[in-house]
């Protein structure tokens, strides 16, 4: 869907959505926010500006954040050429010493841009135990609550520098779709480098066009869709449907659409469609 959508019920469907969202998780990627250099700071700043207004609005913001790993390896790679030649950032061990450079940096870029709207945020570090957990499931949502409470906003990434292969949940597509159940949200926004979803990957077909509606994302046949991954992130777009299924199944809507796409976010909670709408399996909306 982009622009205003011309199909009436498309748009009352989506102004239904958004009159009972009171709670949003908003996942961006890696893709989104880094380039070769590391950390965009325009594309930070423009979606710390875009949360403090939905904020201001009365919603409660989740943000899931991508982008350590690739602001580490930016950093390492600035450093003196002998000692970062030849390193390998597939690695396992790499990436989480990647990740434990980027992380401060990720931070420190999100507490500059969203000070600079009067708001605070606070660090949040999971990995797959603590969803497994009920005792840690429970002490990380009661913590997020009383962030929430106090007006802050939570910034979630995986804890990549102690979560093993065997513990780690795999990608922020998924655990932006595991704080869906966490928090309890109403709606879940996936940032992405694309600008939705397509029913075959535009890069390799020209004639490729977004898919504006998913009705029944537990029928659908995602191979034609799933070819490939962007070189920042982890996921592709076979990750984002899978993720989106998770939240379907659970009565929650997602809208995968660009984070690129200028003012995304404002817009789409001004009732602007864009992007790919997957509806609830539990048809809590009709």
């Amino acid at each position: 869907m982009s622009g205003k959508s011309r199909n009436p019920e498309a748009g009352a469907l989506w102004r239904e959505i958004l009159g009972r969202t009171r709670c949003v998780v908003v996942k961006v990627g890696s893709a989104v926010l880094t380039s070769d250099q590391g950390l965009e700071a325009k594309i930070v700043g423009q979606l710390a500006e875009q949360i403090a207004v939905l904020q201001d609005r009365g919603l409660e913001v989740v943000l899931v954040t991508s982008g350590a790993v690739a602001a580490g390896r930016a950093r390492i790679r600035q450093g003196e050429q002998k000692k970062t030649q030849g390193i390998d950032f597939a690695e396992l061990t790499t990436r989480q010493a990647a990740s434990s450079i980027g992380q401060s940096l990720l931070m420190h870029a999100y507490d500059e841009a969203f000070a600079r709207h009067g708001k605070t945020v606070a660090q949040i570090l999971l990995t797959h135990d603590d969803f497994k957990s009920p005792v840690r499931f429970r002490n990380a949502r009661n913590t997020i609550r009383r962030l929430l409470d106090w007006g802050v906003i939570p910034i979630v990434n995986e804890n990549d520098t102690v979560a093993v292969a065997e513990l780690k949940i795999g990608d922020n597509d998924k655990l932006a779709s595991f704080m869906v159940d966490l928090v309890g949200a109403d709606l879940f926004v996936n940032l992405t480098s694309a600008d939705g979803v397509f029913d075959k990957n535009p890069d390799k077909h020209p004639d490729a066009v977004c898919v504006p509606c998913i009705a029944d994302i537990e029928t659908l046949n995602t191979k034609a869709m799933c070819e490939g991954k962007t070189s920042a992130g982890s996921g592709g777009m076979k990750s984002k449907l899978e993720a989106a299924k998770h939240a379907a199944q659970r009565g929650v809507p997602t809208l995968i659409v660009s984070g690129k796409c200028e003012s995304a976010l404002t817009r789409i909670f001004a009732g602007e469609i864009l992007g790919t709408l997957v509806l609830p399996c539990v048809r809590t909306v009709v």
